[in-house]
């Protein structure tokens, strides 16, 4: 059985669970030694990387690496297109989501705590997150567009980063409007069991973290 070194409420590790449940690969889940950012844990992962896939001899950090590894070990169902540009496409829509939207997000995380928001410039930061969605929605290409029908490698992110949009957007009062061809690629998205599934257990578990973060 595989072992998954992960924090139950990373986006990354959610990432990575979605393709797990699609491929209905078992796995076993574990914490990474020492906490997350530790000396333990990064002698062990030298990036300190999560999540990290340990799969008999080997050990593999980053979720896209560990992603196109799972891919090519378990091939059905396949989470990339048969043909070599819908494959670049789906690629595309990845890299896009790791390097371009889900770091605009990551931005508003030192602001989680509702003490420190008064140094959070919410128009600058919706004004970003709404470049990043425009970006998507230009790479879709338009409202009949097919993508999200069935789950790639490049939809697992988008899962997880949405619930992060909608839940920070609405408590940081910012104006955050999904293009319509992204709302139509987030609601395939959402109607694949592997993704339902996964945010039936991260919600909770986001809204009760979140909850930690306040000021007592």
């Amino acid at each position: 059985m595989l072992t998954i070194v992960a924090i139950p409420i990373s986006l990354y590790c959610a990432k990575l669970r979605i393709l797990l449940r699609h491929k209905k690969i078992p796995w076993q889940e574990l914490p990474p030694p020492g906490g997350y950012g530790s000396a333990e844990y990064k002698s062990i992962v030298p990036s300190g990387n999560l999540p990290a896939l340990v799969d008999g001899s080997l050990l593999l950090a980053d979720s896209e690496a560990i992603a196109e590894y799972l891919n090519e070990k378990y091939p059905n169902p396949p989470m990339l297109p048969i043909e070599l540009n819908d494959r670049a496409k789906a690629r595309e829509l990845s890299r896009l989501h790791d390097t371009r939207l889900e770091p605009e997000v990551r931005r508003l995380f030192p602001f989680i705590n509702s003490s420190k928001r008064n140094a959070l410039r919410a128009d600058e930061h919706s004004k970003a997150i709404g470049d990043g969605l425009n970006q998507l929605a230009k790479l879709l290409g338009g409202n009949d567009n097919h993508y999200g029908e069935r789950l790639t490698l490049g939809e697992c992110g988008f899962a997880i980063t949405f619930v992060w949009i909608d839940v920070r957007s609405e408590a940081f009062g910012m104006q955050i409007n999904l293009p319509q061809s992204v709302k139509q690629y987030r609601s395939r998205i959402l109607s694949h069991p592997a993704v339902s599934t996964e945010l039936e257990a991260y919600r909770p578990r986001l809204s009760a973290w979140l909850k930690t973060q306040e000021p007592q």
